[in-house]
């Protein structure tokens, strides 16, 4: 989101200011030319000759240190900039961008800007929840500026509390993020998304599972967030960090998923089925561990898993419903059967057979089918970019 895109990094003066060094290059690696703009107390924490090198870019934090420059610098840098950071953000910027105060350098920049302003506080707990600075961070929200949330954590005072910045990682994510549901199609709306292969326990060691990683599952859950809706991602994995913004829960078993799946379905408009479910379970578990037999041989007795996408498709009134099929043979026409038999509105097939498809992969290449319309085969791209897709069908197709 941030290639080739203009960024002014405005950084006031907390012990978290060497943080702003690392933002600075996560920013750059991203592809964006980055600015940076410093308070005077800024330069007792971090110097401005370390940002400038960071950047290649002259660092602002005079307005009137060159007379003969004929150039007004924060009304540039304002026009210049497409994006504005402030990392950390302290009380007294804080309260300057609240009041529309504008004394110094930064402040005077963030008086002029006319793009989008993503604030990160960073103090003393008991300054964070001080009456005033709430209030001010609630009028920043209240006039359309982006306020990421400080982290409880181990504070500069030595004992622990919230008002830590987040890590320049996180403050990435979030800004981009809040950045993108600001125009999401999807306000307002609840989506529901399953992820990754179910388990189904054999005895207290061993189970039944596929290959699923949940990648996709959890790639159509950011996207969905990135459109603004409210997201519960019900997820049988556990490898994969919890997606920025979504309600996660965790599951294991396909009776499990199904019992989440058709309780969250009253509440929902959308419902996205891209857990790989088991198809089998043991009817009963060993309670201890099996162990080898004389014969060489061991008998399992298996007993099917709900259908949980039939079940939806069932109880679905006027929730959106989307399937998923991954196949490795007669692509189309297992998908096409299965749209109609589990009373689908969308299947997202996909050959699992190819290379850089499917399970355990980056990158998927899906055809998308729906009722009434031709199939639509998309490109070999991230999951990522297959999962916006996905998510701007589904929002033409609701709204």
């Amino acid at each position: 989101m941030f290639s080739e895109k203009n960024i002014v990094l405005i950084i006031s003066g907390g012990i978290a200011a060497y943080k702003a060094a690392i933002f600075a290059r996560l920013l750059i690696k991203e592809n964006a030319h980055v600015k940076v703009v410093m308070t005077k107390s800024a330069t007792e924490f971090i110097t401005p000759k370390t940002m400038a090198v960071l950047t290649n870019e002259h660092v602002l934090t005079d307005l009137f240190i060159d007379e003969t420059d004929a150039t007004i610098d924060h009304i540039a840098l304002a026009d210049w900039a497409d994006y504005m950071f402030v990392v950390p953000a302290t009380a007294n910027i804080i309260a300057k961008i609240a009041n529309g105060i504008a004394d110094d350098a930064a402040s005077t920049v963030l008086a002029a800007r006319h793009t989008p302003l993503i604030i990160a506080p960073a103090m003393n707990e008991n300054m964070y929840l001080q009456k005033t600075v709430q209030r001010n961070l609630q009028q920043i929200m209240a006039d359309g500026d982006i306020v990421i949330q400080p982290d409880d954590g181990f504070l500069a005072e030595g004992y622990a509390g919230k008002g830590r910045l987040p890590e320049p990682t996180d403050i990435l994510a979030y800004g981009e993020l809040a950045l993108r549901q600001q125009v999401g199609v999807l306000k307002g709306k609840h989506v529901v998304i399953s992820a990754g292969g179910t388990v189904e326990p054999i005895d207290p060691v061993r189970y039944i599972s596929n290959r699923s990683s949940g990648k996709m599952g959890y790639a159509l859950a950011q996207a969905a967030v990135e459109q603004g809706a409210q997201v519960t991602l019900v997820s049988a994995t556990t490898t994969l960090p919890d997606p920025i913004g979504v309600k996660t829960i965790h599951i294991q078993s396909a009776q499990d998923l199904s019992d989440q799946m058709i309780a969250a379905l009253p509440e929902a408009d959308v419902m996205i089925m891209a857990a790989a479910v088991s198809d089998y379970r043991m009817g009963e578990p060993a309670t201890n561990k099996l162990k080898k037999q004389e014969s060489g041989q061991l008998t399992l007795t298996l007993v099917e898993n709900p259908d949980i996408l039939a079940q939806l498709g069932a109880m679905k009134e006027q929730q959106y419903l989307v399937g998923f099929a991954a196949e490795t043979q007669n692509l189309l026409t297992y998908a096409q059967k299965k749209l109609v038999k589990k009373n689908a509105d969308m299947l997202i097939a996909n050959d699992v057979s190819k290379d850089q498809v499917g399970f355990g992969y980056d990158t998927n290449q899906v055809t998308i089918l729906t009722k009434n319309h031709e199939p639509q085969v998309l490109p070999l791209q991230s999951k990522l970019a297959v999962a916006r897709e996905v998510m701007q069908k589904i929002s033409k197709a609701i709204n």
